[in-house]
């Protein structure tokens, strides 16, 4: 009789056809591995494109600082022995005519003024002014008179410090902006000006308004969510309806919505003044301040808190408070030690939800935030629209998603990620 073929393998042998279907069931598995692959791919390539990507790219631009070293190098590096207060020498003057007659492209001069202009005010219309001028300065003259001739700010020591403290391709200067500090003539980092302290008050406010909201959602929306889950599941999903309708209305309608109602000629102030509670000249002031904002984003905020208090309640069996009550305990403390508890997954979901979601907001507190309800991302819309400081509104983007994270640590530390239930 023909002996079977046999293979040794890690010291045993197994038959050939056994082999084979060992080897036949690895590439099975590997083929269904890349076939799970691909068809995740669409949406990896999505997440890439439309959050990593920008993410990443606003992370650089916050502290990206071309302009000076690709237009100005040789000036940059000169002024590297430059002490203030007097002007740099007639050869840091030379040199700087020279780089600013033949820069690298066209617009390189616009960049470069606009950039330092970020640190000083005035020095684009200085460096727009000079560059009409180069043509005509006269060679065999001293640069540096002709220079202060032309703006007598060629001899402030604070721009030639903005253009030592830029000869890097990197900068921090954004962050030291976004933060409400600036470097002196000598380089030393300090505070600004109270008069022109701007971001620490909009984060305080921004991170204060979020918290205030955050805490109005949970009140509001606690007893409501409890109320939808003890009652009947028919009875709980037709009110679930009313819940869900703000979703199904545009953010725009409802917050002009607020205006109409809290306007001082409004719907609220005509209704107090007809019941006798306010006077026609004592009407009060509900719009364009910071009760607006706090009025219409705990509105519109309030779902995200109803909806993972909900999922979290609708779980929690109502034996546990008939036995707290048979043990002895009365209806307040068997809700509070008993109840309340079981609900903090919800109440933590829904009240990291509803704080991030209000630390980005920026159309309800345009509206009806005026100048006193205005949220730091009103300001980030700011740089990136009007006033075009990218670099600035990436700075202050970043410190707002470094927030975000620190507050998704301090969770995860004291609730845990695992814990979050959403709906």
């Amino acid at each position: 009789m023909a002996q079977q073929a046999t293979l040794p393998i890690s010291g045993h042998e197994l038959p050939a056809d056994a082999q084979s279907l060992k080897a036949r069931l690895r590439k099975s598995e590997r083929t269904n591995k890349w076939r799970a692959f691909l068809f995740v791919v669409p949406l990896l390539l999505f997440i890439l494109i439309t959050f990593i990507i920008p993410i990443g790219s606003m992370l650089y631009r916050s502290i990206d600082n071309p302009q000076v070293v690709e237009t100005i190098p040789r000036t940059a590096a000169m002024l590297a022995d430059w002490t203030p207060p007097d002007p740099p020498s007639e050869d840091v003057f030379k040199t700087l005519v020279a780089e600013l007659r033949s820069p690298p492209d066209p617009a390189a001069i616009g960049k470069l003024a606009v950039r330092i202009n970020y640190e000083v005010s005035g020095a684009s219309s200085l460096f727009r002014k000079t560059e009409r001028r180069l043509k005509r300065l006269d060679d065999a003259a001293p640069y540096r008179e002709q220079l202060i001739k032309i703006d007598k700010d060629w001899a402030d020591p604070e721009l030639w410090a903005a253009i030592k403290s830029l000869d890097s391709p990197l900068t921090g200067s954004y962050f030291l902006a976004a933060t409400d500090m600036t470097r002196n003539v000598n380089g030393e980092i300090e505070m600004q000006p109270g008069s022109r302290q701007i971001y620490l008050t909009l984060f305080w406010r921004t991170f204060w308004l979020s918290g205030f909201i955050t805490l109005m959602t949970l009140l509001l929306g606690f007893p409501i969510a409890h109320l939808l889950a003890i009652l009947p599941l028919r009875t709980g999903n037709l009110l679930m309806i009313l819940v869900l309708l703000p979703f199904w209305t545009s953010l725009l309608v409802r917050t002009t919505s607020w205006i109409v109602l809290l306007q001082t000629n409004g719907v609220l102030n005509d209704l107090l003044v007809w019941l006798g509670i306010i006077s026609n000249d004592n009407r009060i002031r509900m719009i364009y301040n910071k009760a607006g904002t706090v009025i219409a984003m705990t509105h519109i905020l309030l779902p995200f808190m109803i909806l993972p208090l909900y999922s979290v309640m609708r779980t929690i069996k109502p034996t546990y408070m008939r036995a707290a009550r048979s043990l002895g305990a009365t209806q307040w403390t068997a809700f509070w030690r008993v109840y309340v508890p079981q609900t903090l997954p919800g109440v933590g979901a829904g009240a990291i939800l509803v704080f991030i979601l209000a630390i980005g907001y920026y159309i309800t507190p345009a509206l009806v935030g005026g100048q006193d309800g205005q949220l730091i991302s009103n300001m980030i819309a700011y740089h990136m629209q009007t006033s075009l400081n990218w670099g600035l509104a990436a700075a202050l983007g970043s410190l707002l998603l470094g927030a975000v994270l620190v507050l998704y640590f301090v969770y995860n530390r004291l609730v845990g990620i695992e814990n979050m239930k959403l709906g």
